[in-house]
């Protein structure tokens, strides 16, 4: 009695098991390099808008974080290129004239406290 009872617990494991490997159809196509790119573009501005800085400037401006991903979501494959390409024109880190300007205040300062002599015209506290 025992034996037909193995017997049938591995046949049921047999067919058990060979339903589960059967083979499945694979699906495959070609996919386009702008929708590649498109992608990788959608996930950089998806990223961009992880970060800290960018998301207290949203929310200054009144926009919540998390419609701004579901716009961003939602965008076509070309609005996504275009806003990513628009966002590679723009300058990284403000105007270089605020920067330079900065320097040179930051330059003169020490300049007439004393600490360095870079400009000519100036004179020394000291």
């Amino acid at each position: 009695m025992k034996i037909g009872f193995r017997r049938v617990m591995a046949g049921l494991l047999i067919v058990c098991m060979g339903g589960l490997t059967a083979p499945l159809p694979a699906l495959a196509g070609i996919v386009g390099t702008d929708t590649v790119v498109a992608g990788v573009e959608r996930e950089r501005l998806a990223s961009l808008l992880e970060r800290s800085d960018v998301r207290a400037r949203l929310e200054s401006l009144g926009v919540d974080a998390t419609h701004a991903k579901a716009r961003v979501a939602a965008l076509s494959d070309t609005e996504a290129a275009q806003l990513a390409a628009q966002m590679d024109q723009l300058p990284a880190g403000g105007d270089l004239l605020g920067a330079a300007l900065l320097v040179f205040l930051v330059l003169l300062a020490t300049d007439i406290m004393g600490y360095t002599k870079i400009f000519p015209f100036t004179r020394s506290v000291r």
